[in-house]
């Protein structure tokens, strides 16, 4: 063998070495991965029941319903399309009506979406990336909340006032 043969053979031994490695990490993710679908996604696209995905949206105003030993029903939607979630656990502490959520589960065969996980989100500006794609893809993103003036209020004291600022 020549030597420019014996680059061309190490390098095609490493590229099938590679290709295997990379195919058997995504063969052992397959199971990990989760996708994620707004309601109007469940509602135009046919899931299949028993396939584990992240549902986002917003928890629809009435809808929570809570039930003995921890298990809860509510209705996420994208202002387009709602789909029914139960789960059993405990509830995040923010988790309310008209506030985003990312339910992680699984569709059942009639329809209702049986949740394992559920997050909420955690202060008064943040929505989960997927969720606030998902309502600017429907038309019902309003934004982020801007103060007057593009600046946010100055801190005050628990009495009202501004606090003084140290001088060092």
């Amino acid at each position: 063998m020549t030597r420019k043969q014996r680059r061309l053979m190490l390098i095609g031994v490493c590229g099938a070495v590679l290709a295997v490695a990379l195919g058997l990490v995504l063969w052992a993710m397959r199971g990990t991965i989760v996708f994620f679908r707004s309601p109007s996604e469940i509602a135009s696209q046919a899931v299949a029941p028993g396939v584990r995905f992240r549902l986002g949206g917003l928890v629809q105003e009435g809808s929570v319903q809570r039930g003995p030993d921890g298990r809860v029903a509510f209705v996420v939607t994208d202002n387009g399309a709602t789909v029914p979630v139960r789960y059993q656990g405990l509830l995040p502490d923010l988790f309310r009506e008209g506030q985003g959520v990312v339910a992680e589960g699984m569709l059942e065969p009639g329809g209702m979406f049986r949740a394992d996980t559920v997050l909420a989100k955690h202060d008064e500006t943040y929505m989960p990336r997927e969720v606030a794609d998902a309502l600017k893809k429907q038309g019902h993103w309003q934004g982020e909340a801007k103060h007057p003036g593009g600046t946010a209020p100055a801190p005050q004291t628990a009495s009202g006032e501004k606090p003084a600022l140290r001088q060092q």
